[in-house]
């Protein structure tokens, strides 16, 4: 079982994500996904730790972006993969049974090639244009994502990314999304995480499953 809502951490700084972290974990996030570019293996292996003890104090599930070696490592909850990471198969091997894999999807075929390769959840996206990354492929809104949904018809939980706010939560929810991936309207004001909960019903006796079959 997955969260509806998961923190995508953002901050100019390894010591600002980690603080991120812990205003994630006191608003009430329930997972918070570990995300941090340009940094060295030992530094983030280091960081990792760090958010592991905090994640670890408020019992919220800790994903690590792109390195399965560190999430395996640390214990994360599991790791997020994408498009040009590492393929989930080959991840799965290294990982510990309970650990899960998300991947990036931006298209049909890409939610097709993560169902194959029985990740644990999709992120789709982007929903509209962002400025969390760059060389984003055109933006999916409300009618890509009905498309996409109404003809996979799967289990597997799919959030909706990119640029998401609480605005739009209960329409992107009618498109069969089941839940969404959030960085900057969070880390702008972690007190919307109360309202991003409540639009999700996104409280533990409400979360997605999954199953590897």
């Amino acid at each position: 079982m997955i969260p509806k809502l998961h923190y995508i951490t953002q901050g100019s700084s390894a010591e600002e994500h980690l603080e991120n972290i812990q205003k994630a974990c006191n608003a009430g996030a329930e997972l918070v996904q570990l995300r941090l570019k340009g940094v060295s293996e030992k530094k983030l292996l280091k960081l990792a730790q760090e958010a592991r003890e905090i994640t670890s104090h408020f019992q919220t599930r800790l994903i690590i972006n792109d390195h399965y070696k560190i999430a395996r490592e640390v214990k994360a909850d599991g790791v997020h993969l994408g498009k040009t990471d590492s393929c989930p198969t080959i991840v799965r091997r290294h990982l510990y049974t309970w650990q899960i894999i998300g991947g990036t999807a931006n298209s049909m075929q890409d939610c097709e090639t993560l169902l194959d390769k029985q990740v644990t959840y999709i992120s789709l996206g982007p929903f509209r244009a962002t400025t969390t990354k760059d060389d984003l492929p055109p933006a999916l809104g409300l009618v890509g994502y009905t498309a996409i949904t109404d003809i996979l018809k799967t289990g597997t939980p799919i959030l909706g990314v990119g640029g998401i706010t609480t605005a739009d939560v209960s329409a992107i929810l009618e498109t069969g999304i089941s839940g969404v991936a959030v960085s900057g309207a969070i880390t702008r004001d972690f007190n919307t995480i109360k309202v991003f909960n409540q639009l999700l019903n996104a409280s533990s006796t409400a979360e997605q499953r999954y199953s590897f079959e």
